[in-house]
């Protein structure tokens, strides 16, 4: 069975979670609305496309194999906003018809945001039935993106190409396994040698997260109901899905 397995490496990452009024918090690694945006972004589909992202969103499973969730960082900036009062009967469907409005009709408030520092996951899709590309199309897609990817937020590039890769597996955990293997074997390419040195070896899966539609091959430890099955990006309108969580429990 082909899956496709790419990796997201940054300095910087966000991935967000419920948010209620100023903070924004990051859940420690990405789900399944980050990954239609990013490989919506990659494919060219525009935010209003409603149709493609549900998709992508129900036509392929996910997988995410956690290497490292990483350090979290919080930054405390400014942010404008208009008055309650300001904004009746008036229609605000986006962020700049809140911001068309008289400025001083706008309030300053302090706004939190959460990052991750130094954060690395693999990714597996497996493609359903009825999906309308193909998982080549996919890699080719995050080889060569029609927009600009990021991790969350568009201040978070990827640190490190996406790399991806086909692979035939009968499950997640092995196609990860076989991932890193050839990850390992192209870093020794790029150093020109057959030994890669410790500080430079991918790190190893110790968790994976998944949801429907794609085999793993072990049991979840937990389950988990996350508020991120993505229903209108354009409103920004999420709802609830069952996510399963496993420890990699490796022989010594």
């Amino acid at each position: 069975m082909p899956l496709l397995v790419f990796q997201l490496q940054a300095p910087l990452s966000a991935w967000g979670d419920t948010a209620v009024g100023e903070y924004r918090p990051s859940h420690d690694y990405p789900g399944i609305s980050t990954l239609v945006g990013l490989l919506g972004a990659a494919l060219g589909l525009r935010r209003e496309d409603e149709a493609a992202h549900a998709a992508l969103r129900d036509a392929y499973g996910y997988a995410v194999g956690l290497q490292s969730s990483g350090k979290l960082l919080r930054d405390y900036h400014t942010a404008q906003v208009p008055s309650q009062a300001s904004l009746k009967k008036r229609p605000h469907a986006s962020r700049r018809d809140e911001l068309a409005i008289p400025r001083h009709d706008l309030n300053t408030i302090l706004s939190t945001r959460d990052y991750r520092q130094d954060a690395g996951f693999l990714v597996a899709v497996q493609a359903g039935d009825d999906s309308p590309y193909s998982l080549a199309t996919l890699g080719d897609a995050l080889r060569k993106p029609r927009f600009v990817l990021y991790l969350g937020r568009k201040a978070c590039p990827p640190g490190a190409p996406l790399h991806p890769q086909l692979i035939e597996a009968v499950t997640a955990e092995q196609a990860f396994d076989s991932y890193l293997a050839r990850l390992t074997e192209a870093i020794a390419k790029l150093d020109g040698s057959t030994h890669v040195a410790s500080h430079e070896l991918p790190l190893p899966v110790e968790r994976i997260a998944w949801g429907k539609g794609i085999a793993v091959g072990l049991a979840p430890d937990l389950t988990v109901t996350r508020k991120d099955r993505p229903l209108r990006r354009t409103g920004w309108q999420f709802g609830d899905r069952s996510e399963h969580l496993a420890l990699i429990r490796k022989e010594a």
